[in-house]
């Protein structure tokens, strides 16, 4: 599997520079020019003593840079959760696969391990470091140094608890992501509350217009990234739960295919 990581590093410091470089274009040509025009009408329309429109606009709602810094790590996320589960999935197509030819009613002896073992230790080195290939030659390899089936099974079990592990472990960077959408949000929601405060003066005048638009960043910033968080801690349940899934059937699969065709004289 090391040979995947640098690989992985790389597509998730692509995927982050290629989410600003996407989120922020965005926002420069739609997001806020749309929200801009649209406060500006609202600002002439209070200055001429006209009813203002009140219904809510999702290019206000996201214009602050609170809420573009959410989308940016959303997109990330999501990037790196598309990574995992186009993994899992490309390993799980290996179930499909007969590797180690072993039919219906045969036996396989501790002095036959070697044939079976030749059809993996085949394989394309990038699919040999998949979680299949490596439990399959575990097993094998137990198989022929104990003569044990109980050790064997205890092998393949290790390799797939230590698969899942792994698994998990690599999923901290986007359970962090998860955390700080929020996070940020809620500093939008302290930015607003602050600069409303600071003009608390003027709304004693009669002014609310800064006073409204202070506490409209309060919310919409927490709104966002509210929202985010939800979806980005849906997908991440998904495809840990591929993952989960994963690992389950290929230990089930060496169960089936393997372990239960070998006999000890």
């Amino acid at each position: 599997m090391k040979r995947t990581l640098p690989f992985e590093s790389i597509y998730q410091v692509v995927a982050l520079f290629v989410a600003i470089i996407v989120v922020h274009l965005v926002y420069v040509t739609v997001v806020r020019p749309n929200a801009d025009a649209i406060l500006a009408v609202r600002a002439e329309q209070a200055a001429a003593g006209e009813p203002v429109g009140t219904e809510r606009s999702l290019y206000v709602v996201m214009r602050d840079y609170e809420q573009e810094s959410c989308f940016i790590l959303g997109l990330w996320a999501i990037a790196i959760i598309g990574f995992k589960a186009r993994n899992s999935l490309r390993e799980r197509r290996l179930l499909d696969a007969e590797i180690t030819h072993v039919g219906e009613g045969m036996s396989i002896l501790p002095e036959d391990t070697r044939e079976y073992a030749r059809p993996v230790q085949a394989l394309p080195v990038e699919t040999q470091n998949q979680l299949l290939p490596r439990a399959l030659l575990a097993a094998l390899q137990r198989f022929a140094s104990t003569r044990n089936v109980h050790d064997v099974s205890e092998a393949v079990r290790q390799v797939c608890d230590a698969e899942s592990d792994r698994l998990d472990s690599e999923l901290a960077m986007v359970r962090y992501i998860t955390w700080a959408i929020p996070s940020i949000g809620f500093i939008g929601t302290v930015r607003g509350i602050g600069d409303a405060l600071s003009q608390a003066y003027e709304a004693v005048g009669g002014n609310i217009a800064g006073v409204t638009e202070s506490l409209g960043v309060a919310f919409n910033s927490t709104f966002v990234a509210l929202v985010i968080s939800i979806l980005i801690r849906f997908l991440v349940d998904q495809v840990q739960l591929v993952q989960e899934r994963l690992v389950l059937d290929i230990q089930n699969y060496c169960d089936r295919r393997l372990i239960r065709h070998m006999q000890v004289r």
